[in-house]
């Protein structure tokens, strides 16, 4: 409308010229005035062709005039009638005349974080039988074909969804072109994975024919190898994910099954009892059996749980028909490992792990009380025997102890009775060995004794000799030296006087009254 309204307003500016001819008389001033004219008509005509675009904006042109598009195209990518593919860029644009051209102004494309622009074009090619996306575009040339006339012409586009996307960012392109939806990207969340099923890609002939087959990224099928925990932004319609949890999981079967709980498990053993089992079945989906899951399930829900709980019933009945219902409630262990081994490689075929098989309660006092009470009745009399036995042993080794203990008792005795007659033996030795020093000693001090009085009674006479011997006497023990006994008579002829033997007497006097002294 701006452009039309500057042609019109060049126009009125060159005919209010041109209307004021006939008033000029001068042929040269009036040629000037036609110049002028053509010169403001040619300038605001000129004008009038250009276009301004907006940085975050672009602009569609729709060409009014020219040939029709061929048969089936809606876009015109050689200056047809109609849409046109190339758009115009930010800034002036010239050479859009009013009337010729109509410009449309659009908003660029904007992807936010965490979405995705799924793309389906209006003009292209036919898509090639048995294919409903376009194939995807490489990195190298996206960009390329983002250009609506590179897409319609050279780059050789297809027509309908487009297996590209637009990743978050800004796009400048043709909305007559393209159409595009924003969908929330992939989020593949932690302790899960994605499985991809591509509607797109080569077709694996050697799979054709295999249910359930798994291919390979790229390939159409169900890819093996899942998304790991992370966005994609992947065409979602091109792609079918379908999350699967990795967390272990458990599912018990109990009598009073609350919410969330299956229905227990009745069992009928060899002898003809029937019970209901307490179990509980531990398992998870590793990433790497996930694809397998999905092939077989669709999911990780209703589908696989009801599979689950066919093999855990099955697997249970058959064992325990074959074992007496004592003996599966006293091995309840071997039950446990036996089913988990068997439950493991039934469930490992359809990509399930199975980690534990826990048995709880067996059996009731309806199904099996008598059972268990005639065990009890035994386990008591096993018990009582038991503890009986135990207390025999317990007596017999506390008599084994006693006699221990005596016999102990009296080899010490032994042993100190024999240590005592050595210590006597020992003492009596050395009583012995010291009386023969004593007694040595004594000959040894009478000989001396002897020998010095000998000498002595040599040089001053035997009654002299035995004086001194009685005088050393009297001081050594303090004898009184006044006779109380009176001796008269001459001197005897071994030259001892009476005044000798008058000391001598009293000298014994004295002693023996010292000696009864200290009797008394």
């Amino acid at each position: 409308m701006i452009s039309l309204a500057i042609a019109l307003i060049g126009l009125v500016l060159s005919i209010a010229i041109l209307t004021n001819l006939p008033r000029v008389a001068n042929a040269t001033l009036r040629g000037l005035m036609i110049l002028s004219a053509l010169l403001v008509f040619t300038l605001f005509f000129w004008a009038s062709s250009y276009r301004y675009v907006g940085e975050d904006s672009v602009g569609v042109v729709i060409r009014n005039i020219g040939s029709a598009l061929p048969a089936g195209k809606i876009i015109a990518t050689k200056g047809e009638k109609g849409p046109q593919a190339k758009i115009l860029g930010p800034g002036w644009n010239p050479l859009l005349w009013p009337g010729i051209f109509t410009i449309e102004v659009f908003r660029v494309v904007e992807i936010r974080e965490g979405e995705v622009g799924l793309l389906t074009t209006t003009d292209g090619l036919p898509l090639p039988p048995g294919e409903i996306y376009a194939p995807e575009w490489g990195q190298n040339n996206f960009q390329e074909m983002l250009r609506g006339d590179h897409f319609l012409a050279d780059g050789n586009g297809y027509k309908g969804p487009q297996a590209s996307v637009l990743t978050p960012g800004k796009y400048r392109m043709n909305p007559k072109v393209f159409r595009i939806e924003t969908v929330p990207a992939t989020n593949i969340a932690k302790a899960t994975v994605g499985v991809v099923k591509s509607n797109i890609g080569d077709l694996d002939p050697d799979n054709q024919m295999k249910p359930n087959a798994l291919v390979d990224r790229g390939q159409r099928g169900i890819w093996r190898q899942p998304l790991m925990p992370q966005i994609y932004y992947i065409n979602t319609k091109a792609h079918e994910v379908t999350v699967i949890s990795t967390e272990k999981k458990v599912v018990r079967y109990a009598k009073q099954g609350a919410r969330g709980e299956e229905k227990e498990i009745t069992v009928r053993s060899s002898d003809g009892f029937t019970f209901p089992v307490d179990v509980r079945v531990e398992y998870e989906l590793e990433p790497e059996n996930a694809a397998l899951v999905v092939a077989n399930f669709g999911d990780d829900g209703a589908v696989l749980l009801s599979r689950l709980n066919s093999a855990v019933r099955a697997i249970f009945r058959n064992n325990a028909e074959t074992v007496k219902a004592l003996d599966y409630v006293q091995q309840r262990s071997t039950q446990e490992s036996q089913s988990l081994v068997m439950l493991a490689n039934e469930m490992t075929k359809v990509g399930v792990t199975v980690t534990a098989v826990r048995i709880g309660d067996v059996g009731d006092v309806d199904t099996l009380g008598p059972l268990l009470k005639t065990q009890t009745d035994r386990e008591i009399a096993i018990q009582q025997q038991t503890t009986f036995e135990e207390q025999q042993r317990t007596a017999e080794q506390q008599k084994d102890l006693t006699k221990t203990r005596q016999e102990a008792e009296e080899e010490k005795r032994l042993a100190t009775a024999s240590y005592e007659v050595d210590i006597a033996v020992k003492q009596n030795e050395r009583q012995i060995i010291e009386a023969q020093a004593q007694a040595e000693a004594i000959r040894i001090r009478a000989e001396a004794q002897a020998e010095a009085y000998r000498v002595v009674a040599e040089q001053i006479g035997p009654g002299n000799a035995a004086l001194v011997e009685l005088l050393k006497i009297v001081g050594e023990r303090g004898i009184q030296i006044t006779p109380r006994v009176m001796v008269t008579g001459q001197s005897t002829g071994t030259g001892t006087s009476s005044e000798t033997t008058a000391l001598i007497g009293t000298m014994l006097d004295t002693m023996v009254s010292q000696t009864t002294t200290r009797n008394e």
